[in-house]
């Protein structure tokens, strides 16, 4: 029976791993140097939800329903969710393959809390509150994996914080926790499909980015953390190799990532610029930086507001839509327009032009399942993000409301698939995060659904 292997490092940067470190990491070199690799296009928005269930459903964001993070819950100003295992509704990987009887591994993989049952193991992901959670499935499994690994780690706490010691530790001990327990799977259970994920790649992007790329504005050169992430990927790399060998010479392996990294030259304080421009009215200003569901909004004379975040979700105050709503139902396009050319118009903090993109919802996704933004908005193609909060009076800040943090996603994701077969070296250019699912069922010998809207990379 075909088997396949997926290592997922979250936030992988394709220009480290393709170009600057490649020859420091052989592993991840020798699969690319026998298979075919190339850059994976993420999603709209390049965010780890809902990039991973889009790699795993073959399914867009709009049809998954959930629009990064967190979304809105209602149509109300305030009440947002943070989407789950029970809002995936399209079928993922290993449930198709266990109906079909094939036994699964699944270990992190982000949207996978609270766990559903499969013919297998699984271990949640960072969305899983603590370990004191029933976070594997079965239930009894957790007791193993705290024993495997001497105490589970989730995920790197508060890694936005300028004790980057404490934040390092931890990132190596929690990579080291994961790879040690999907050892321990592959040498002790029965697979046909194995998958894990492991966050601290994007962890150490956004807390150790400056230190290393000499391009960013805050790097300083001699810096005690400038191979700090050098060091990270050659570290997973070591590990990645012991689960290679593990695999077997006649299964599939495929290492991807859900969207890349690159350096972040600021924020664009979205709600000061909506105040700025008329569009957004507060009865009172906070006395000190506040989210925007935190502040006195005059919502009766607000048109837009927005939230934070690597890119600008604008949500318009629609009348019978929104409880206090402004806008009408039929100003509501040209409203958006107007929108739209004023912020790709924004120049940066010197006055020169940005690359800023402001994305409708329905013109990349063709249905779109609960509340989507009403736009997307990729400040300077993602140099910069955005922040939400209200009170510092600017639209252009260096310091991020959440905490210290130095990168912002990219585009592009990693992918390097190796077969049994391959001998050679094959760079694609054409690759997209839901050709991951069929290529999957393709190399396991499994029907692929229909509807999937990726294809079979080959």
């Amino acid at each position: 029976m075909k088997k396949v292997m997926v290592i997922g490092l979250d936030c992988a940067a394709p220009q480290l791993v393709f170009g600057e470190w490649r020859d420091e990491l052989p592993n991840l070199r020798a699969l690319m140097e026998k298979g075919v690799w190339g850059k994976l296009r993420s999603t709209d928005p390049p965010i780890t939800v809902p990039a991973w269930m889009s790699m795993l459903t073959s399914k867009n964001p709009g049809r998954l329903g959930f629009y990064g993070l967190r979304n809105r819950a209602d149509y109300s100003y305030a009440k947002m969710s943070i989407p789950n295992s029970a809002h995936v509704k399209e079928p993922t990987v290993w449930e198709i393959l266990s109906k079909a009887g094939k036994k699964c591994i699944v270990l992190g993989v982000p949207q996978t809390y609270p766990p559903k049952p499969l013919n297998g193991y699984l271990v949640s992901c960072f969305l899983t509150p603590s370990t004191k959670s029933d976070f594997t499935y079965p239930k009894e499994f957790k007791t193993e994996v705290e024993e495997v690994t001497s105490g589970y780690i989730l995920d790197c706490d508060n890694f936005r914080n300028d004790d980057k010691d404490r934040i390092l530790d931890q990132i190596f001990a929690m990579t080291d926790k994961r790879f040690r327990l999907a050892s321990h799977c592959l040498k002790t259970k029965e697979w046909d499909f194995f998958m894990m994920v492991e966050m601290g790649t994007d962890r150490i992007h956004h807390g150790f980015w400056k230190y290393m790329d000499a391009k960013h504005l805050k790097h300083e050169p001699g810096n005690p953390y400038q191979d700090a992430i050098k060091r990270y990927y050659k570290f997973c790399d070591e590990r990645l190799g012991e689960l290679v060998k593990l695999a077997g010479e006649d299964t599939t392996i495929l290492v991807v990532s859900d969207h890349g990294a690159r350096k972040m030259d600021g924020g664009i304080c979205i709600n000061e610029w909506l105040i700025k421009e008329g569009y957004l009215t507060l009865k009172q200003t906070p006395k000190e930086p506040a989210p925007v569901e935190k502040c006195d909004v005059d919502w009766e004379k607000t048109r837009a507001w927005g939230s934070g975040g690597y890119y600008a979700r604008l949500m318009v105050n629609v009348k019978g839509r929104e409880p206090q709503g402004t806008v009408d139902p039929s100003e509501y396009e040209a409203f958006r327009q107007e929108l739209i050319t004023k912020l790709e118009a924004l120049p940066n903090h010197e006055g020169k032009p940005m690359l800023t993109k402001v994305v409708r919802p329905e013109e990349v996704y063709p249905e779109c399942r609960n509340i989507p933004p009403d736009l997307f908005v990729y400040f300077d193609d993602l140099n910069w993000r955005s922040v939400g909060s209200i009170g510092t009076g600017e639209i252009y800040t260096f310091e991020n409301d959440t905490g210290p943090d130095d990168a912002n996603h990219d585009w592009h994701g990693i992918f390097i698939m190796h077969r049994p077969t391959d001998e050679t070296s094959i760079e694609r250019t054409d690759l997209n995060i839901k050709d991951v699912a069929p290529t999957i069922l393709h190399y396991i010998e499994n029907a692929i659904p229909e509807d999937m809207e990726g294809k079979v990379i080959g």
